[in-house]
C-alpha cells in the first residue's frame, strides 16, 4: 500500500525540528534545575541533622564544616565552599521539601532561592516565592522588586494606591530582558553543579554583539573621527588561522584601531598575542596598499 502523504516542506521540515529541538532543552533545563536545587536541600537537610545529633553548635561550625568543603571542593568542585554550604544549611530551614517540589514552585532556579533566602521577614519571603513562581518573574525581576520593598509598599498602601503599584512592577518586569536558554547554560551555579570550567568564548560573542547593535553610540563614546571597518577580520599568524574582533579607522589619526574581546583578567600571554596580532595587521595591510597602488 502506498503511503500518499504528502512531503512536509522544507519551513514546515524546519518548524517541526526546531519544535523538537526547544522542548528537549527546555526539558534539559527543567530537569537539571530541578535536581541541582532538592540536592541542595538535601545538603542542607543532612548538615542541620547532624548539627542536630549532639554536637555543640559552635565546635560544628569551626570544625565540620570547614573540612567538608574541603573534602567536597577536592571531588566536586569549588561549588562547595563554606558559604555555600551555609547557604545550603539555610535554604533547608526556609523552605519545605514540599515548597521546592511544588509545580510551578519547581521552576525557580537555585539562583532564585539564593535571592529569597536574603528576605528576613517569612511571610514576605514566602509572598515573593509565591509571586516569583506564579509570575515567571526572571531572577533580575525578583531581585527589582525585593530591593524595592515591593511587598512592604503594597502592604503599607491604600486599596487606591496599590494599582499605581502593581502597574510600576509590571513595567519594572517588563524591562527586564526575557529568559534564554544561554542564560541557564552560562549560569555560574549551573557550571559548578555540572563541574563545566567556564569559558570566555561563552560571553565575548554577546559582547561583540552588544557592541555591533549600539555601534552609533559605541562610536561616538570612542572620540572623533572613528569609522567601522570589519568584524572578525581573518590574519594568518604562523600557519593558523586568527580573527580580530573589531577593526576601526580613525581618518584623524589616520590609523587602525584593532579591538580584542576578553572577558576576565588579562594575561602576558594576552598582551604577547595582541602584539603579535597588530604587527601582522601592519604587515599584511602594507602589502595590500603596495598591491593597490601598483594596480595588481
Amino acid at each position: 500500500m502506498t503511503d500518499n502523504t504528502p512531503a512536509p516542506t522544507a519551513e514546515a521540515l524546519y518548524g517541526q525540528i526546531r519544535s523538537l529541538l526547544a522542548e528537549a532543552r527546555q526539558h534539559v533545563r527543567r530537569t537539571v534545575n530541578q535536581t541541582m536545587v532538592h540536592t541542595y536541600w538535601q545538603i542542607g537537610r543532612l548538615i542541620v541533622d547532624d548539627e542536630q545529633g549532639g554536637k555543640e553548635r559552635a565546635a560544628y561550625g569551626k570544625q565540620v564544616l570547614p573540612e567538608l568543603s574541603r573534602r567536597l571542593s577536592a571531588e566536586f568542585g569549588k561549588g562547595f565552599s563554606v558559604p555555600n554550604l551555609r547557604n545550603f544549611r539555610q535554604f533547608f530551614l526556609n523552605f519545605s521539601e514540599e515548597q521546592i517540589r511544588y509545580t510551578p514552585c519547581s521552576e525557580l532556579s537555585w539562583s532564585h532561592y539564593r535571592a529569597l533566602m536574603r528576605v528576613a521577614d517569612p511571610d514576605a519571603r514566602r509572598w515573593y516565592w509565591n509571586e516569583a513562581a506564579s509570575q515567571q518573574w526572571s531572577v533580575a525581576a525578583l531581585d527589582r522588586q525585593i530591593g524595592t520593598f515591593y511587598y512592604q509598599r503594597l502592604l503599607s498602601s491604600q486599596a487606591g494606591e496599590q494599582a499605581g503599584l502593581r502597574q510600576e512592577a509590571a513595567q519594572n518586569i517588563a524591562a527586564d530582558a526575557p529568559f534564554s536558554p544561554r542564560d541557564f547554560i552560562r549560569d555560574p551555579y549551573i557550571l559548578e553543579f555540572l563541574e563545566i570550567q567556564p569559558s570566555a568564548g561563552l560571553y565575548e560573542k554577546d559582547i561583540e554583539q552588544g557592541l555591533l547593535d549600539q555601534l552609533q553610540k559605541f562610536l561616538l563614546e570612542l572620540g572623533k573621527g572613528f569609522a567601522f571597518v570589519a568584524r572578525q577580520r581573518h590574519l594568518r599568524i604562523e600557519n593558523e588561522d586568527n580573527y580580530v574582533d573589531l577593526v576601526f579607522y580613525n581618518y584623524i589619526l589616520k590609523c587602525f584601531v584593532l579591538i580584542e574581546l576578553k572577558v576576565g583578567k588579562l594575561s602576558h600571554q594576552d598582551v604577547g598575542q595582541l602584539d603579535m596580532v597588530v604587527r601582522v595587521f601592519d604587515q599584511q595591510l602594507r602589502v595590500i596598499c603596495q598591491d593597490s597602488c601598483h594596480g595588481t
